[in-house]
């Protein structure tokens, strides 16, 4: 059952475009991608693009693991939920490395019941909690990006299909 999602590269120098875009060609699979990079408002020297793709479940976590071989890049991707896959979300920033989790249809961060039983057995006061829950929330990461993502707005969306 194939499945779609975003791919949102926030922030990348100009020489590191190219590489970009063969990481995603080479994660769906696909001939040679071409994105529209723009200028990155908060970095002038920086290119920002984004877009759609479609593909198996996992698509996302192939991609990610392509773009994280270039730690001076900002970038986000999600996927959406499929039949019995949960949905996925990718972010990461440069110096704090790349955030995985699990996403529902809404396009929120889903935490399980176990993993939320081991952050509160964990925290030691409601401080330390709050800090776990926001790490286990990618807070961090959002608001960081949060400003790029703003900068975004009007972008044009470049669509891509995975094939095979």
């Amino acid at each position: 059952m194939p499945t779609r999602g975003v791919v949102h590269v926030h922030s990348s120098p100009l020489a590191v475009c190219p590489h970009v875009e063969w990481a995603i060609s080479r994660a769906l699979k696909s001939g040679a991608i071409n994105l529209h990079w723009t200028v990155q408002p908060l970095e002038p020297s920086a290119r920002r693009a984004e877009c759609d793709w479609s593909g198996r479940p996992g698509t996302a976590a192939e991609i990610a693991a392509e773009l994280r071989q270039w730690p001076m890049l900002r970038f986000e991707i999600t996927e959406e939920p499929s039949a019995g896959v949960d949905g996925e979300r990718f972010m990461h920033v440069p110096g704090r490395g790349l955030f995985r989790a699990a996403m529902g249809a809404a396009g929120d961060i889903q935490l399980g019941e176990d993993r939320l039983r081991s952050l509160i057995a964990g925290s030691r006061s409601p401080e330390a909690l709050a800090h776990a829950l926001d790490m286990a929330m990618g807070t961090p990461w959002d608001a960081e990006l949060e400003p790029y993502r703003y900068a975004a707005e009007g972008a044009p969306v470049t669509l891509l299909t995975r094939a095979g």
